[in-house]
């Protein structure tokens, strides 16, 4: 039986159910692929009812506080985070979170801290806590899952941390990484891919990337050098060889090194009988090219040359979890700082890198500018102040020197009216003698 047309009518409703269908599995799709954003820290109002103060280091008088503010110089003056104060402190604090695993997915940490002080030594890090911690009593003790951020001590340690824990013991990446060292904000992500790469970036360019399996000694290597291996009795390592088919000419062993110098003349008061036989000086003779010497050709069995085999490391064993930190419960911070005054922000942990850069380019490249303005502002405030005071610290010090000059000169007219005194004394009582 023949199919039978459909009418208009018909085939604009099958073109629209097709449509239909089309935009439910688009939606669908684009539902299961979204990013899930597991903690998202602005440091709006509200924050401390988030996060937790620990009380280590409180009974020693060495614990310290965080401020909400935007710093001495911001952008946005509104768009706040919390800073360190005082100097000379601990500042441990810490969020619960959703519980979250990275496994078969990627784990991205991010967040930005500005160095408003000459830091002198202090970290700015960031840490991921698994399983329980009581948050009162969280300390540079608990142990953390992962560690992330800037350390800097004097003018040699300016070094980015990068700790990743595997089965309880603490791996530094073994690559110097190195932080922003500048008075302004900066933004550090590290991204954890399920492949085990990784990359480290900052303001949204990538500073380093690499793997787990080679950035960190946690595992064997897969591949070891095979040190027993010798070098074929085979092995030609020559790359160019005599030529074989060149062949020294006859006679080249009979050129002389030296010849009579043709262009020498006897000199005219050249006497034979009492100077001998005049014979010519010698020169270096132009037909003598050295000790003869076969050309060089290209070695048709060169095999390059030799260098010790890699093979399989029998120790080796994968393990394909290796990227795998034990599930998630806490961010935090936990650093040790002689001058205080740094301002962490804009705390993210998601699973989509894309989003990571979006907040960094609607924070940092948005603003940049104008917070370096800022800061160059604080900065001619900061100079002019310091100028007054110096001039004020000099014009004191004239004062005191006036004064220690005035008392001076005082002294020594005590001291010569004294003597005066003392000596008309000494005189009428010799007078009085008399």
């Amino acid at each position: 039986m023949a199919d039978q047309a459909l009418a208009p009518s018909q085939l604009s409703s099958c073109y629209e159910l097709k449509l239909l269908i089309l935009c439910f599995c688009l939606a669908f799709l684009l539902s299961s692929s979204a990013a899930e954003i597991i903690f998202e820290e602005r440091f709006n109002d509200g924050w401390e009812s988030r996060w937790v103060k620990s009380d280590w280091k409180r009974s020693e008088g060495k614990a310290g506080s965080f401020k909400h503010t935007a710093g001495n110089w911001a952008a946005d003056p509104d768009d706040k985070g919390i800073q360190t104060y005082p100097d000379a402190r601990h500042f441990v604090l810490s969020a619960k979170i959703p519980e979250f695993s990275n496994k078969d997915r990627t784990l991205v940490l991010q967040y930005s801290i500005k160095f408003e002080q000459d830091i002198e030594c202090g970290g700015g890090y960031i840490k991921l806590l698994s399983g329980y911690v009581n948050q009162k009593k969280f300390s540079g003790d608990t142990p953390y899952s992962l560690m992330f951020g800037p350390d800097i001590c004097g003018t040699d340690t300016k070094k980015l941390h990068l700790i990743y824990s595997y089965q309880g013991q603490n791996y530094p990446v073994k690559k110097d990484l190195q932080c922003e060292t500048d008075k302004l904000t900066h933004f550090y992500t590290f991204i954890l891919r399920p492949d085990a790469s990784y990359s480290v970036l900052v303001d949204n360019r990538e500073r380093e990337s690499g793997s787990l399996y080679s950035d960190w000694d946690i595992l064997p290597p897969r591949k070891i050098k095979a040190v027993n291996a010798k070098r074929p009795a085979d092995w030609d390592d020559r790359e160019y060889i005599d030529d074989p088919d060149d062949v020294k000419p006859e006679g080249y062993d009979s050129i002389r090194t030296e010849i009579p110098d043709p262009k020498a003349k006897k000199p005219d008061t050249w006497d034979e009988d009492e100077d001998g036989i005049w014979k010519p000086p010698k020169i270096p003779n132009p037909a003598y090219k050295g000790p003869w010497k076969p050309k060089k050709i290209k070695n048709p069995n060169y095999k390059g040359k030799w260098k010790t085999p890699w093979i399989d490391n029998p120790e080796f064993e994968d393990d394909p979890d290796l990227y795998v930190l034990k599930p998630v419960k806490y961010v935090a911070f936990e650093v040790w700082q002689v001058k205080a005054g740094s301002v962490f922000d804009n705390v993210l942990i998601c699973d989509d890198p894309e989003y990571a850069k979006q907040v960094v380019e609607e924070i940092w490249t948005k603003n940049r500018e104008a917070e370096k303005e800022a800061f160059e502002e604080a900065e001619k405030i900061r100079r002019a102040k310091e100028e007054v005071e110096a001039q004020k610290a000099r014009e004191e010090g004239e004062r005191r020197r006036r004064e220690r000059g005035y008392d001076r000169r005082y002294r020594e007219k005590e001291r010569y009216r004294d003597r005066y005194r003392r000596r008309h004394h000494d005189f009428d009582d010799y007078h009085d003698e008399l």
